[in-house]
């Protein structure tokens, strides 16, 4: 498993080359909960809120839009 600034076309490569067999997204996921249909549909994601994180509330975990 691999992770950290991988983009969508970077993950593909390290699963196709076999130097990873899974690649996490984190902050990708926070703030695109829908974010396997944005990558299947090659839609825009979503800017993460870096003031948001970490602070204790609804704000910038659960409010960040879907498609």
């Amino acid at each position: 498993m691999v992770n950290n600034g991988y983009t969508l076309e970077m993950a593909i490569e390290s699963i196709n080359s076999g130097y990873a067999d899974l690649v996490a997204f984190g902050r990708y996921f926070i703030s695109n909960p829908d974010l396997v249909v944005r990558f299947r549909n090659n839609a825009p994601l979503n800017e993460l809120d870096r003031a948001t994180l970490y602070g204790g509330g609804a704000k910038g975990y659960t409010d960040y839009p879907f498609l």
